[in-house]
């Protein structure tokens, strides 16, 4: 009798953990499908709004930086990003703006964006560097994805992205 009480005290609390990690476990996994999980660890940018953006085939979720600040700290910090994840920065004025990635830990692509949509030109960026990387013609949009993105796919200058805002 002895026994059979230590084996169930032993047994119980198996069913209470396991239902507890999987718990957890499906938590963790809805919160990466949220918007704060596509550009993954300690955003420094939280709350940005995120929209859907396509270019042929593929459907991007990007987080728009429209506000000074936004644009001013983009990506820096972060350490991964989901692979159709990135950042639209979107500029008042038609110019030529240049980035660079100081205080930013993954290496990424930027694809500069014209008034039409199209792509202008694409830089690679190498991560904590303070090289400029600029258009060839003046523009509003620039897309940053992970390093090579655009390459991967044959998506080069001239190539639509759909789903810019307007204005």
């Amino acid at each position: 009798m002895k026994n059979s009480v230590l084996q169930i005290n032993h047994v119980t609390p198996k069913p209470r953990f396991g239902l507890l990690a999987l718990g957890l476990g499906l938590f963790l996994g809805l919160l990466s499908l949220t918007p704060a999980g596509l550009a993954q660890t300690s955003s420094p940018n939280p709350g940005l709004p995120v929209i859907e953006l396509k270019t042929g085939i593929y459907r991007l979720q990007v987080e728009v930086a429209a506000t000074p600040q936004a644009r001013q700290t983009g990506l820096m910090y972060r350490t991964v990003m989901a692979q159709n994840a990135g950042m639209l920065f979107i500029f008042e004025q038609k110019a030529g703006h240049c980035f660079w990635m100081s205080n930013t830990k993954i290496p990424l692509s930027i694809a500069f964006i014209g008034d039409d949509s199209k792509i202008v030109n694409i830089e690679e960026m190498q991560a904590d560097t303070t090289n400029n990387h600029c258009p060839k013609a003046p523009i509003r949009f620039a897309l940053e994805m992970n390093q090579k993105w655009f390459a991967e796919r044959a998506l080069g200058p001239g190539t639509l992205i759909q789903g810019l805002p307007k204005n």
